[in-house]
């Protein structure tokens, strides 16, 4: 009889044995996924909520050629079937039970990006947005007012509101979540350069440095040139000189504007016109970078006042209007 107890033990213990090293296998085999032509990967998401057991049937359903009943005994023997989270996944060939469930507890989301580009105006930071894969276009058809209101900026003009950068999203978030992180990283580099600002500079107020900053912006070919740029138009604001630059008027033609810029668009009014209205333009023409916003409250020390482009990228400065006809002759008009 103890010899049968025994052998039952034995036989007991093996088979327990056994099931641990296949449990074992498996839990380090690389998962089986059925994949959408085209696609690389096995979209997964988990919905605010969802029980280990309905977390199991999302990712059999995604795709996952495992039975949800193994992957569920594995997340609830884990001790971890509470700590999955919610979100959007990629569930990528060579993933096994263990790098899958640790992915979903860390949080670990599929995430794409989207890139704003210095010098970019709102319209254009629209398009990106609209273009972006797997941004929830929340935003669309959208005015740009009420855009703004629901960013918790009421009345203020979105353009050059948002601050150039690379933004990581999870797979179907707002396009306005993405707005909204853009704006608060504008307020920050906007609070921080004007901290910075040089004691005599004759800007009054944020806003005013943040459109110094995207004329600036607009202006730079070359960035070693971007501080004496600041200086040529702080020393004009100083001498309350008009500005006179090009991307201003631009920017205030609109859809009119063709590609050419005409002597008779030098002279038609409007706000943004400033080779007939004094001063700052009425707001930004665009978005500007850290260098700037920077180069607008810490330009570099010069005495010019004028500038022409060189042809290539960079610029010619001048302190008086002699020697700019003379750089204007050689550059321009190649006399």
């Amino acid at each position: 009889m103890r010899r049968v107890f025994t052998s039952l033990l034995i036989l007991i213990f093996l088979g327990a044995l056994l099931s641990f090293g296949a449990a074992l296998w498996w839990l380090n085999e690389p998962i089986p996924l059925r994949l959408a032509p085209g696609s690389q990967v096995v979209d997964l998401e988990i919905e605010p909520g969802t029980p280990a057991s309905g977390v199991a049937d999302v990712i059999v359903a995604s795709g996952a050629d495992v039975p949800a009943i193994f992957l569920h005994a594995w997340f609830r023997l884990s001790g971890q079937g509470r700590l999955i989270k919610a979100g959007s996944y990629e569930l990528a060939p060579g993933t096994n039970p263990q790098k899958l469930l640790s992915m979903l507890v860390r949080g670990d989301q599929a995430l794409k990006s989207v890139t704003l580009v210095e010098g970019w105006t709102f319209n254009q930071v629209r398009a990106a947005l609209q273009k972006a894969e797997q941004l929830a276009p929340d935003t669309l058809g959208l005015p740009p007012e009420i855009i703004m209101q629901k960013l918790g900026k009421p009345g203020v003009h979105p353009e050059g509101r948002f601050f150039p950068d690379t933004y990581t999203y999870a797979k179907g978030s707002s396009d306005l979540a993405v707005l909204k992180r853009a704006a608060k990283a504008m307020d920050k580099r906007l609070d921080a350069a004007w901290s910075l600002r040089n004691a005599d500079t004759p800007l009054k107020t944020p806003d005013e440095l943040l459109i110094l900053a995207s004329i600036v912006e607009k202006e730079t070919g070359k960035p070693s040139d971007r501080a004496q740029i600041g200086g040529v138009f702080t020393n004009r604001l100083r001498l309350g000189m008009m500005l006179q630059t090009d991307p201003t008027v631009i920017y205030g033609m609109g859809a009119q504007f063709d590609g050419n810029l005409r002597k008779r668009d030098l002279l038609a009014d409007t706000p943004y016109n400033t080779y007939t209205r004094a001063g700052l333009p009425p707001t930004p023409i665009a978005m500007p970078g850290k260098a700037a916003l920077l180069a607008a409250v810490q330009p570099a020390p010069t005495k010019a006042i004028y500038f022409v482009a060189k042809g290539d990228g960079s610029s010619h400065f001048s302190s008086s209007l002699d020697e700019h006809n003379r750089a204007v002759n050689k550059y321009i008009r190649g006399q």
